[in-house]
């Protein structure tokens, strides 16, 4: 399998990172506010510095990457991207200089299956990633000629498809050189006569960390003669603190020029631990895009949002993206293009009031009837109520959730709002009450725990359990425990939710992990930080009780 993403974006300099941003935010010097509007556009166009749609209403961005070029049997992606309740796909594509070229038609169908599932399409050449570090990779001249090459199938869809010329089309060797083509390329596209949004991607991998796309966007700004031009800024591991985050993405707007966060990571790898809650909160507060990478089929699956392709089966990352706090399921609208009204004010309905099921002593799941709204309904949220305060615990594109996190023999009372794409939120449902199970028990007839190490590399390494209970009655919520002997860390996990303390590690399942049958088994899989010995953990407990070697 090719790489879609490697977990760090570049092997050299990192340790440099701190200083170099630190620096380049005390010299702003390079931003100048941009100016007060683009040239008139027809479709998704920039206007006072943001991203509009051809009717002047802003568009926002939240998004989901998706590895179509090595994948392109995986169009069902789509259909079950858009079900998470993003309103944008950004498209992997190759130019022919790395990968295989996607042809016209690939291109025309890949757009034709955005529009069918109401995404506004972001296409994006990979084959320039890590121009003049890495050898294999293109030119952006070449994704230039590549993009007047698809003209025929482009024009006409300036209200649905924006064209990101290259994805990270300069390592970290001489970035400065990064400015003169990402300059050409714009007006080579331009002079072709491109109308369309045009993004362009940071040096330094995407990351920008020594502030060259920061310090030269007016210029690159001003060098686009339809002024519709869109930074795009990609946040992993340079961008592990909230100043960073915070310092990067209102120098763009302080300076009227648009950003969107074109690609983002939340797990940590050795490079640091990216602060994506500060970049989801901040990107809401300024009004900022975000597509976070990706959907599914990385070498490392540490940034997979669902495992497999598989949409039931989302990882704690896809988790936090979709229905974490500022997530999609919180923050998306979809794009007025595809109908929904611009003067929307009609609320849904309120929803039916939840049902609780499968009770343990730290989860509950949540189902209840769905809302009518008069365009559509969005999403829910769920929130727990306690005298006349809310606090929201989830949120869902469909009518069932599980709220994690709770405490064993505890009272809680919940209750759910519905919310359109407008924006608009309904009435609250009635509230359903719910006390957490008194705390775990041994499961009758006892268990059986297999650990293996599926894969491992240079600091880091995969791992998989199989959780097997050996009795007759079935499990409904488990905690497995055991502790790792030569310094490992858990850096992601799907199928359960890790807490570690020094080598001492438990897990709580996913909703679709926690009930185990009678002589059934359950598979939790993870990713991990390692130091050259891997010892595989000498014992496990399950609800406090010891297994057995599987």
């Amino acid at each position: 399998m090719r790489t879609a993403r490697r977990t760090a974006k570049s092997t050299t300099t990192v340790i440099l990172t701190v200083l170099s941003t630190l620096l380049g935010f005390l010299a702003l010097g390079g931003l100048a506010p941009a100016q007060a509007a683009s040239a008139a556009g027809t479709g998704l166009h920039i206007s006072d510095g943001r991203l509009v749609e051809g009717n002047g209403n802003d568009f926002i961005m939240r998004g989901v990457n998706h590895a179509h070029t090595w994948y392109p049997g995986e169009t069902q992606s789509l259909a079950d991207i858009k079900a998470t309740g993003a309103n944008t796909v950004r498209v992997v594509l190759s130019d022919g200089y790395r990968w295989s070229r996607n042809s016209p038609e690939d291109v025309a169908a890949v757009i034709d299956q955005c529009k069918a599932n109401r995404l506004i399409c972001v296409l994006e050449v990979h084959d320039t990633t890590g121009y003049g570090e890495d050898s294999a990779a293109g030119t952006l001249d070449h994704a230039a000629d590549y993009w007047i090459s698809l003209k025929d199938v482009l024009d006409g869809q300036e209200d649905y498809v924006i064209i990101d010329i290259g994805n990270e089309p300069w390592g970290n060797t001489d970035p400065a050189g990064w400015t003169a083509p990402t300059t050409a390329a714009i007006q080579k596209l331009r002079a072709a006569g491109f109308a369309h949004t045009i993004m362009i991607d940071a040096p330094n991998w995407g990351q920008d960390w020594e502030g060259v796309m920061r310090d030269n966007a007016q210029a690159l700004y001003d060098a686009d003669s339809t002024g519709n031009l869109l930074f795009s800024i990609h946040m992993y591991s340079v961008y592990d603190t909230a100043q960073k985050v915070t310092d990067y993405l209102n120098t763009f707007v302080d300076a009227g020029l648009p950003l969107v966060i074109g690609e983002f990571g939340g797990p940590a790898d050795q490079y640091g631990d990216p602060d994506e809650d500060t970049m989801m909160a901040d990107a809401e507060q300024l009004g900022l895009g975000w597509i976070a990478w990706s959907w599914s089929g990385n070498t490392d699956p540490v940034l997979d949002l669902a495992i497999d392709f598989d949409p039931a089966r989302l990882s704690s990352w896809g988790e936090r993206v979709f229905h974490g706090a500022d997530g999609i399921a919180q923050t998306s609208h979809e794009a007025t293009v595809f109908g929904g009204a611009s003067d929307d004010t009609e609320a849904p309905t309120a929803p039916g009031t939840p049902t609780a099921s499968a009770v343990t002593d730290t989860s509950v799941s949540l189902t209840w009837a769905a809302s009518s709204d008069n365009v559509a309904v969005a999403g829910y949220d769920v929130v727990r109520v306690s005298g006349d305060t809310e606090t929201t615990v989830a949120s869902s594109a469909g009518t069932t959730v599980t709220v994690p996190g709770l405490t064993a023999g505890t009272a809680y009372s919940f209750a759910v709002y519905a919310r359109d794409a407008a924006g608009n939120r309904s009435a609250r449902s009635a509230a359903v009450s719910v006390t957490t199970d008194e705390g775990s028990t041994a499961p009758a007839g006892g268990c059986a725990v297999g650990y293996e190490v599926v894969g491992e590399w240079q600091g880091g390494f995969q791992g998989e359990i199989t959780i097997s209970n050996t009795g007759t009655t079935a499990i409904d919520g488990w905690t497995l425990g055991f502790a790792f002997a030569d310094g490992q860390t858990v850096t992601n996990m799907w199928g359960g939710t890790p807490a570690q303390s020094g080598g001492s590690v438990t897990v709580a399942p996913a909703s679709y992990t926690s009930a185990i049958a009678a002589n059934g088994s359950v598979t939790v899989g993870f990713t991990g930080s390692q130091n050259g010995t891997n010892t595989a953990p000498a014992a496990f407990t399950l609800n406090g009780a010891a297994c057995t070697a599987a």
